[in-house]
């Protein structure tokens, strides 16, 4: 199996990348659990993918930016998408009310710069979510893969980043850790196992950190 870059790899997957995964499903739940209101805010998604969270906010302002300019909505929406890179956000500081930043961090090797981005344009008292592929399941041998068009397996590099490391990371940035969320393998994915016909892995997996969710608060 190839292991490919985080620009290469999304350029393949972006095709297909809108199919839900067991991943995507978690993620969704751990941030509907940290209840933080968007509803009429300016709201930022950085590695916003297709865009597909973005759409249903309800936002008063939406962007969403991405590495990968082929995953970027193709169509007119009421959002608007650029292509950039987490580390260099071009925002002016304390240009969002809520930040998200998600199941992108495990694909760069240092947190430090995307952190202090994500802070710099957060305004004070404002929020930021960040979610991450979960260590634990690094460590039990799972990896960020996914299925081209043509159905070939491709890995996308990634790097495991600790609950610790991000809150470090985090707050020598100027964000302070309000709560975090460990979504693990259970029943509200199982369809997603039955639909594949892996019933065994789910049972063998289940009870299994997949997601590791963060909420922040910017300080002054």
């Amino acid at each position: 199996m190839s292991v490919l870059s985080a620009r290469n790899g999304y350029r393949l997957w972006a095709p297909t990348y809108a199919a839900e995964t067991v991943v995507t499903a978690l993620e969704e739940r751990t941030v509907e659990a940290f209840a933080i209101p968007v509803t009429g805010k300016r709201l930022l998604d950085a590695a916003c993918g297709t865009g597909r969270r973005l759409r249903g906010a309800l936002a008063g302002l939406a962007i969403g930016i991405d590495l990968t300019p082929e995953m970027l909505p193709k169509v007119q929406t009421d959002q608007l998408y650029a292509a950039s890179d987490v580390r260099a956000l071009p925002f002016r500081s304390a240009e969002f009310d809520v930040v998200w930043c998600r199941l992108a961090l495990g694909h760069v090797p240092e947190l430090a710069a995307p952190y202090t981005e994500l802070a710099r344009v957060c305004r004070p008292g404002g929020h930021v979510i960040v979610t991450d592929f979960h260590p634990e399941a690094a460590r039990a041998g799972h990896r960020r893969t996914f299925r081209d068009e043509s159905g070939a397996v491709h890995e996308i590099e990634h790097y495991v980043h600790t609950l610790d490391g991000h809150v470090r990371a985090a707050d020598a940035a100027c964000l302070t850790a309000l709560e975090h969320d460990d979504r693990v393998i259970g029943p509200s994915v199982r369809d997603f196992y039955e639909r594949a016909d892996r019933v065994s892995a789910y049972d063998e997996q289940i009870g299994l950190p997949l997601v590791l969710g963060i909420v922040f608060s910017r300080r002054q």
